[in-house]
């Protein structure tokens, strides 16, 4: 009986060095997948700030146009502005002549 109590006792002894030893090795591939995981993030990063510049650039090479859009759009608004006043004034002209061609 003494034999079985020292043969527990070798086991128990052993089990936290291999639990260790495991959770060391657990840790490792936890860490090795976190690494592998930052470098996909990396590489995404880096696709998107390319895409970005080159998104920049292309905006910044449509923002003449852009700008040519903005003004016609302001003489645009301007024109319809000028049509308005013209179609009030052309209504009271007709007006004026109606009452004058009734005299």
């Amino acid at each position: 009986m003494a034999a079985a109590a020292e043969g527990v006792l070798a086991t128990r002894s052993d089990e936290p060095a291999r639990a260790t030893s495991e959770d060391y090795k657990l840790l490792e591939n936890m860490n090795k997948l976190t690494s592998l995981k930052y470098l996909e993030m990396k590489d995404i990063a880096i696709n998107i700030s390319r895409n970005l510049k080159d998104l920049n650039q292309k905006y910044a090479g449509l923002q003449p146009y852009l700008d040519q859009i903005n003004v016609i759009e302001e003489q645009v608004a301007a024109l319809e502005q000028a049509a308005y006043k013209l179609d009030a004034y052309s209504k009271k002209l007709e007006a004026k002549y109606k009452k004058l061609e009734k005299r």
